[in-house]
């Protein structure tokens, strides 16, 4: 019997999200990942405005997973 294949994660191209929508999912992101910046604080928009400049420049990129139902932003890598 096979088994069920894991679908892969679909980029979502960011451009297509209204602004209001991706402020909401980078937000999210941001929240979450709890990364240290270093010795300088970083506000909340101060850090959702970094990753919007990553996608918009293509270093990140969003990434929709089928079966989470979940939506993550990862770095490029090679910038592919």
């Amino acid at each position: 019997m096979p088994s069920p294949e894991t679908p892969e994660p679909v980029e979502v191209p960011y451009g297509e999200l209204p602004a209001e929508l991706l402020h909401a999912v980078v937000e999210s992101f941001v929240l979450r990942e709890g990364t240290d910046y270093g010795e300088r604080e970083y506000s909340l928009e101060d850090k959702v405005a970094g990753v919007i400049r990553q996608l918009k420049q293509g270093e990140a990129r969003i990434l929709f997973d089928p079966e989470s139902e979940s939506v993550t932003i990862v770095v490029r890598q090679n910038n592919r």
